[in-house]
């Protein structure tokens, strides 16, 4: 779990700064994962969990690259872990919700770069525009014992989601998807041969 926000449009982020981002939330985890991989394979036992974000599955203006990073993590801990199950290691993913941690003060980092086009949507989720309330929902002591629970039953999932706000986020978010992908079905079917 290491990482940050980089908050910006798309158009406005400065190249240097998604890198660093990048680099951070998913090719440090990546290079962490390679380290501690040898040992596990030849104890033939551990577990890989992976800090991830509502992010992953919804996102809004000025998010875009961060729920970028956070999906880029999800998706390697799916293929890692269809890897490592036959050998013993186990893999999840972690996708809170908000906790009242320092990440709202700390972990938020933004562009310099303004275009006046984005003033309603991107430039209102700026790191300018940010306040911490500490209302969030989510409490930081209470987030291990969840994980543990899951990394040690015989059926530990693929994902687990902490916090009510994060069940609410990820329920909307596959609704809305699965109601999108049936009111296209029937465009979506027209790409096949007809045999």
């Amino acid at each position: 779990n290491a990482g940050y926000c980089y908050r910006s449009s798309v158009e406005e982020a400065d190249p240097a700064g998604v890198q660093a981002m990048f680099d951070a939330n998913f090719f440090g985890m990546v290079a962490m994962i390679k380290k501690v991989l040898p040992g596990m394979r030849e104890r033939h036992d551990g577990a890989i969990v992976n800090v991830s974000s509502i992010g992953a599955v919804r996102t809004g203006a000025a998010s875009g690259y961060y729920a970028a990073t956070k999906a880029a993590v999800e998706l390697m801990t799916e293929g890692l872990r269809a890897e490592v199950a036959p050998l013993g290691i186990k893999a999840m993913i972690v996708e809170p919700g908000a906790f009242r941690t320092h990440f709202y003060d700390t972990s938020l980092k933004g562009s310099d770069n303004t275009v006046s086009d984005y003033a309603e949507t991107a430039h209102k989720r700026s790191v300018a525009q940010n306040v911490n309330t500490r209302q969030q929902p989510g409490n930081p002591l209470k987030a291990g014992y969840p994980i543990i629970k899951a990394v040690e039953a015989d059926d530990t999932p693929m994902r687990l989601y902490l916090g009510s706000d994060a069940l609410a986020a990820v329920r909307g978010a596959l609704n809305a998807r699965l109601e999108e992908l049936e009111k296209w079905a029937d465009v979506s079917v027209t790409t096949d041969f007809d045999d």
